[in-house]
């Protein structure tokens, strides 16, 4: 009798230890590395303003993010960072059963974001040119202030 009660509390502490496997080997965020080129870019995550490039910043594990690079004189760059089923997974199933697996799921932990590292590489903005063969137009998200305005389009 005593020895089965020792053998059901062992399993109980194991259990309860390992209820929730990924939550417990990497936590419930994960650090993202940004770079751009060139760098100093305002770095944006989720609209909400992280710093500037590089950068390293922890993200939630439990959702997908959207990241802005901006620089002024250059096109912005924009990357979605996704998350997905971690290998501690089949830890929960095997160790922690359903609670560690809704534990995990609840938390974040059961999850990997990816890409773990973003490296935006910004072009340039120009204006339009005009050339011996003709006129180039080319589509800008923001003017330029330097920017000459020499006409405008109507539609009728």
């Amino acid at each position: 009798m005593k020895r089965s009660l020792t053998l059901v509390g062992a399993e109980l502490l194991l259990s309860t230890s390992m209820s929730a496997c990924g939550t417990i080997m990497h936590g419930t965020s994960q650090d993202i590395g940004f770079q751009s080129s060139p760098s100093s870019a305002k770095l944006t995550v989720d609209g909400i303003l992280k710093g500037q490039t590089p950068a390293v910043v922890p993200l939630a594990r439990k959702r997908t993010h959207i990241v802005r690079l901006e620089l002024d004189g250059y096109q912005p760059y924009e990357a979605t960072i996704t998350k997905s089923a971690s290998g501690w997974v089949w830890g929960n199933i095997v160790f922690g059963g359903i609670i560690g697996l809704v534990v995990d799921a609840a938390s974040g932990g059961l999850y990997k974001l990816s890409p773990e590292q973003v490296a935006g590489q910004m072009g340039k903005s120009s204006a339009n040119a005009v050339t011996r063969e003709g006129l180039y137009v080319r589509v800008v998200m923001a003017a330029d202030l330097s920017w000459e305005k020499v006409g405008q389009m109507r539609m009728e």
